[in-house]
């Protein structure tokens, strides 16, 4: 994939012309973002042009040559990958050990080596005191891309010795011109999908699964049910999280686009609270607007701020299942609003 088909991140890709025109280019980057913004692809992108070996252009891969087929496969010798077990929570540092180790060695097949640490959110303390003794003293010809949410959770030592590129979330076209390309052309489709994503693609992609949008239903079903069941809905919610598998990781992202996809109601009932009747696009109109009569907005904002406080406790990995049953437990209270006759 040559970078004119990576969609938007213009302002990341000129910060590394620029760096590679002056010939300052860092031996750390530290990829920063929204979980689904592109960044690994982007980040596979410069590895291939920092290894291709027919480059067209200044840090542009041909896409053509066996080194960039081999970045692709993710078998070139000198192009090395970290990332968390399924099994772990954290990116252990048997594995950080391992990959400084692979990085350390001498390039075979060109002048660099390029590794990328994909779960640099998930450094223990251990592992992040490993991988700062290579950041100290790199290997010769080495480039390391470290990708994160954010650079909160990053050691401040870390962060000083990586030059920090930023990834903004998309406009909504660009965000749908992915979407085509992966064949996702059905307008009222795209449309939903491009509004849940936040200028996130690869949200939009794993928001294009019709089991997450049955199970929608469900929870709106029983949120706007006489008698809502907090019980019944977390048992609910983590079985449907534990389909996907026992990767930890895995089951807190299913888990939070289930809570995107409760804002997303909650929002747009919210709106028709507050009397907003330009809305026409949604199948679950009359019933959102039901539920925003028998609640009324300042309930329907309450429920957002509970939403966005589990969202963030799951990204701070605590216990899923507690989070699941205590915002179970508060989009189930009912507290309807009093209509005077």
């Amino acid at each position: 994939m040559a970078w004119h088909n990576i969609q938007g991140h213009d302002a990341a890709r000129q910060q590394l012309f620029t760096a590679y025109r002056r010939g300052r280019l860092a031996h750390a980057f530290l990829f920063t973002g929204p979980t689904g913004v592109g960044k690994n692809l982007f980040a596979t992108e410069f590895a291939k042009a920092l290894l291709c070996e027919n480059s067209p252009a200044e840090l542009t891969a041909c896409d053509r040559c066996q080194a960039c087929a081999q970045v692709m496969a993710g078998t070139h010798p000198d192009f090395y990958i970290a990332r968390k077990p399924e099994t772990k929570h954290e990116l252990p540092v048997e594995v950080l050990r391992s990959f400084c180790q692979q990085l350390g060695l001498k390039p075979s097949r060109g002048k660099r080596s390029v590794g990328i640490v994909e779960d640099a959110d998930d450094l223990n303390e251990e592992s992040a005191n490993c991988f700062l003794k290579t950041l100290e003293e790199p290997p010769p010809g080495s480039v390391l891309i470290l990708l994160t949410s954010t650079t909160e959770g990053q050691l401040s030592t870390i962060q000083s010795r990586c030059q920090v590129v930023r990834f903004h979330p998309l406009p909504p076209l660009a965000v749908a011109t992915v979407l085509a390309a992966h064949d996702i052309t059905d307008p009222a489709q795209v449309q939903r999908l491009v509004r849940l994503a936040n200028g996130c693609p690869g949200q939009a992609l794993a928001l294009n699964d019709d089991a997450l949008w049955a199970f929608r239903e469900t929870m709106l079903a029983t949120m706007t049910s006489p008698r809502p069941d907090s019980v019944t809905l977390a048992e609910r919610w983590f079985k449907f999280v534990e389909e996907v598998g026992k990767e930890s990781a895995a089951q807190r992202a299913r888990a939070s686009l289930v809570i995107r996809m409760v804002m997303d109601a909650l929002q747009t009932g919210l709106r028709l609270a507050l009397g907003d009747e330009s809305i026409t696009t949604s199948s679950e109109i009359e019933t959102l607007r039901r539920f925003a009569v028998l609640h009324g907005p300042e309930q329907l904002a309450t429920w957002l701020e509970d939403c966005a406080e589990a969202d963030y406790l799951i990204d701070r990995k605590v216990q899923l299942i507690l989070v699941i049953e205590s915002l179970s437990d508060k989009l189930c209270r009912t507290t309807a609003v009093v209509v005077p006759h």
